[in-house]
């Protein structure tokens, strides 16, 4: 109700259940668990431990949960339902090394894309997650492996209304992980974000930073590294345009309106528009670039 969760939260507490199939005569009680403010860890294994991962997966679905072409995958080295995965010492020292090959390939290919349909403006670090506008990442019939790997290395989940283009509901999306000068952006330098009048968010927007590393929120002093129109206190110039800066301290003067950074630790943004407006869609309104300020 008008952007409020509370109700959509208090209906799935009240109808969604969730219990093994054979207690479905007498389910027991579903128990729901406040994460929020918590510490926890929500990121997938990126050596060896990945293939454990996905063995526990096999062993714990039907085979019916995944397609006939990725179970022939993993059975070929060795990941089976109802069977143990105990690879040898061979097998283990080549799903190490392809392992350790495949996070760096996948990292190239979202800190550093090479894919054409990435930016969302010339000559702009600010890049879509969803390139090919298909949340099921296809075009005509193809599947865009490049850019489906690049979406969920970073992120975790999708629907199909991240992807769909909707004038005054849902959400979109912009990526950026180089500054204006296409350098990686450091945790231990002076950045300034302008972001121009009229931000075409009919709801909110807000710019969250995120740790190159863990892919998961940059651990700062404060729980959520992020601003945006939400937030109390905000400075608002008086064309409505905003300027965000980010760093280890906040500049003078500008502590309602900085977003705190990490020396030695690499960092990306995404700027969300909730409910965004025509001029994103055609491009009329953009983005600054993320620069440095000495």
């Amino acid at each position: 109700m008008n952007g409020d969760p509370k109700p959509g939260v208090e209906s799935i507490k009240e109808h969604l259940r969730i219990y093994p199939l054979a207690q479905a005569t007498n389910p027991p009680k579903t128990n729901f668990i406040n994460v929020s403010g918590k510490a926890f860890n929500t990121i997938h294994a990126t050596d060896f431990n990945y293939y454990e991962e996905v063995n526990q997966v096999v062993q714990e679905e039907p085979n019916e949960a995944m397609d006939p072409e990725t179970l022939g995958l993993l059975a070929s080295i060795g990941i089976e339902k109802g069977k143990p995965f105990e690879p040898d010492e061979r097998m283990k020292k080549i799903l190490t090394e392809s392992a350790a090959v495949g996070q760096a390939t996948v990292r190239a290919l979202t800190y550093c894309s090479r894919l054409k349909e990435a930016p969302l403006f010339p000559d702009s670090a600010w890049e879509s997650p969803f390139i090919g506008g298909s949340y099921e990442f296809l075009r005509n019939g193809v599947r865009l492996l490049d850019a489906r790997s690049f979406f969920f290395f970073y992120a975790t989940g999708i629907t199909p209304a991240m992807a769909a283009k909707m004038v005054g509901t849902g959400s979109q999306y912009a990526a950026a992980f180089v500054d204006a000068n296409k350098q990686p952006l450091d945790g231990g330098k002076n950045y300034k974000l302008h972001l121009p009048p009229n931000i075409p968010a009919k709801n909110f927007w807000s710019v969250v930073v995120y740790d190159d590393q863990t892919r998961s929120m940059l651990q700062t002093d404060v729980p959520f590294p992020s601003i945006g129109s939400q937030k109390k206190g905000i400075a608002i110039n008086s064309d409505t345009s905003v300027d965000v800066y980010f760093g280890p301290t906040a500049p003078a003067g500008k502590e309602s309106n900085w977003v705190q950074t990490i020396p030695g630790t690499s960092w990306n943004t995404i700027l969300r528009l909730y409910g965004p407006l025509q001029p994103w869609f055609d491009k009329t309104w953009r983005p600054g670039e993320i620069a440095e300020v000495k």
